[in-house]
């Protein structure tokens, strides 16, 4: 392994610090009834990206088809997604929103995005709010 500076070994730990409690932050605030944030993210992208194969899914949030199955398996028991055949490939299908679930996805992502903009202009001056945006156009790095 390279040697790395204090500083970044800083960064790191206080960047998962200060992340885990904002996620628990927005759990908290979910209006999910029981979804997992496995759930809730695969909500949320399929509103924002529209319809998607199991193995888009799994690419896109990072986890085994295998896990996506089951996530997708909880959605459907809920009645948020629904399954129809991809008019390019019968052989796969694609999973799209329920009118339920895109009601769902929105409700959610409102309630937290609201928060959030609100503690942001609690919280922080206007010149503090330019660094955080600054801030996070360097670490969108990390997740390209």
């Amino acid at each position: 392994m390279t040697a790395v500076s204090e500083s970044a070994v800083a960064a790191a730990r206080d960047l998962r610090v200060v992340f885990s409690r904002l996620r628990r932050r927005l759990k908290e605030l979910a209006t999910a009834d029981d979804l997992t944030p496995s759930q809730t993210a695969v909500l949320i992208r399929l509103a924002k990206d529209g319809p998607a194969s199991t193995s888009q899914l799994a690419g896109a949030e990072r986890v085994r088809p295998q896990s996506m199955a089951t996530t997708l398996t909880g959605l459907d028991r809920h009645g948020l997604i629904e399954r129809k055949p991809d008019p390019d490939d019968g052989r796969r299908q694609l999973i799209t929103l329920t009118a339920r679930g895109r009601k769902h996805a929105e409700s959610d992502r409102r309630v937290r995005e609201e928060w959030l903009v609100q503690a942001m202009a609690d919280h922080f001056t206007e010149p503090e709010r330019h660094i955080i945006n600054q801030a996070l156009t360097l670490l969108h790095r990390l997740t390209d």
